[in-house]
């Protein structure tokens, strides 16, 4: 048996590889749209991709299993279990809760894992020529490792209504007669680690086992006691906002992802080619570090540093359908727009490697020590709603980042606005879109952390 785990740092993703070495056939389970991954794999292992699947309908990127069962003529499977809301819009062969299938010599058996979504599908693994016990499973975004997923994105960002009552009392179930169920020894790998929304506090490790989840797992006792309540209660407090761009990925991947085929090479433009773009809707992407984009942000630019928050950060502020020209070296332009696909953002156009010839503006940040700056101003905190409730500038008005887009309506123009987030990041991406967008923005340096370390590091008076 073959084994390999792809593992995305920017939105905590995993994805797998599974083969049987004696026929050469191979399983490639949740993959990501840079499908070049898998093929340089699978040719590099001298195995074939023979079937391609996915446990859920994501909700952070955009799925690559039709590109690659397109690529491959792979078998591709998907669940057809859940509401009628959440069926798969697309080909390919329908699995329940209970089917089976063959990799060579692996034997795939489908269970239904209802909870963080309706059709949600765990995938139990038997190699079978070293007998008739499971050896791993995957389990998506069902179990993680230290957590488990969260039942309420279908409300925080899909339009739903309540549904996550009914996706918690499905994860109980889920927990106590799939899950519980089987053998301690039996490997567990998720769809995602340390750092994903999907969940409230997922562990850094890649993996776990039945047993260990059974013993230490925060949600175990109360479904040995049968306390649905107090799960119930548990798993719902305290969740992070949701991203909006969770729903448009929920369509997309219910519907099918666009496919992208053969992708042309992207070209180094002039400067005056990209103003012209601009004046008529295309954006900027500059991937600059924080600092070189401050003293000099071009105009019609969000602000996307090429690390490891760019995919995360791609699907919080920008719009699919726009075009984009990248600010980028030309040794990493091809890679971050390979990077981009994973959130939608399709329409990269050709890259510039410097803002010479832009029209730029200084952005840079105000210091803590001068606060408050701007008498009147609208102070904008871009963290989570976890964050603002733990400690926040008084007045502050919380916005988490990755609804800016949406909520555009409902911020002045007639007002300085000052951004902060934390530590000043997030609060600089989402400065860059504000100022995109004719807002008048100034940002808080060093952000809420600056903010508070000033106060006690004044006198009193």
């Amino acid at each position: 048996m073959y084994f390999k785990r792809f593992y995305d740092t920017d939105l905590a993703q995993a994805s797998y590889m599974l083969g049987c070495q004696k026929t050469g056939e191979c399983l490639v389970i949740d993959p990501v749209r840079d499908i070049a991954l898998y093929l340089n794999e699978a040719e590099a292992q001298k195995l074939r991709i023979t079937h391609v699947t996915e446990t859920h309908i994501h909700a952070d990127y955009l799925s690559g299993s039709r590109e690659l069962a397109h690529a491959t003529g792979a078998a591709l499977y998907l669940s057809d279990e859940g509401n009628i809301d959440w069926k798969y819009g697309f080909g390919g062969i329908k699995v329940y809760g209970g089917s089976t299938f063959m990799v060579g010599h692996l034997q795939i058996e489908v269970r239904h894992t209802p909870g963080h979504t309706p059709e949600s599908i765990s995938l139990l693994v038997t190699d079978t020529p070293r007998g008739d016990q499971p050896i791993m499973i995957f389990t998506g975004d069902f179990v993680f490792v230290g957590d488990i997923g969260r039942p309420d994105l279908l409300d925080e960002a899909a339009g739903g209504v309540d549904t996550r009552f009914e996706g918690a009392r499905q994860m109980f179930a889920s927990l106590k007669n799939q899950f519980l169920t089987l053998p301690d020894f039996v490997q567990v790998w998720p769809a995602h680690g340390s750092g994903s929304a999907c969940g409230k506090a997922l562990g850094a490790v890649p993996s776990t086992t039945v047993g260990y989840e059974r013993a230490l797992a925060w949600w175990a006792g109360y479904v040995q006691r049968g306390d649905e309540q107090g799960f119930t209660d548990e798993l719902l407090g305290g969740q992070p906002d949701a991203p909006l761009y969770y729903g448009r990925m929920k369509t997309q991947n219910k519907a099918g992802p666009a496919l992208l085929g053969e992708v042309p090479a992207l070209h180094k433009l002039r400067p005056a080619d990209v103003l012209a773009r601009l004046q008529t809707g295309t954006r900027l992407i500059d991937t600059r570090v924080r600092g070189e984009h401050h003293a000099a942000a071009p105009q019609h630019s969000i602000h996307l540093p090429d690390g490891n928050t760019l995919e995360t950060w791609a699907g919080w502020l920008l719009e699919p359908q726009r075009d984009y020209v990248l600010i980028a070296p030309a040794g990493r332009a091809e890679a971050i727009r390979r990077r981009l696909w994973m959130v939608g953002v399709d329409h990269v156009v050709g890259f510039v490697e410097e803002v010479a010839g832009l029209q730029t503006q200084d952005a840079r940040p105000f210091p803590a020590s001068e606060w408050p700056r701007h008498q009147g101003a609208l102070i904008l905190d871009v963290r989570n709603k976890t964050e603002h409730q733990d400690g926040a500038i008084p007045g502050s008005v919380q916005l988490h980042a990755g609804r800016l887009p949406w909520k555009l309506g409902e911020l002045p123009r007639d007002q300085d606005i000052v951004v902060h987030c934390q530590s000043g990041a997030r609060s600089a991406a989402a400065a860059s879109l504000l100022r995109a967008e004719g807002f008048n923005v100034t940002e808080l340096e060093g952000g809420y952390e600056a903010w508070a370390k000033a106060r006690t590091d004044s006198p009193p008076a």
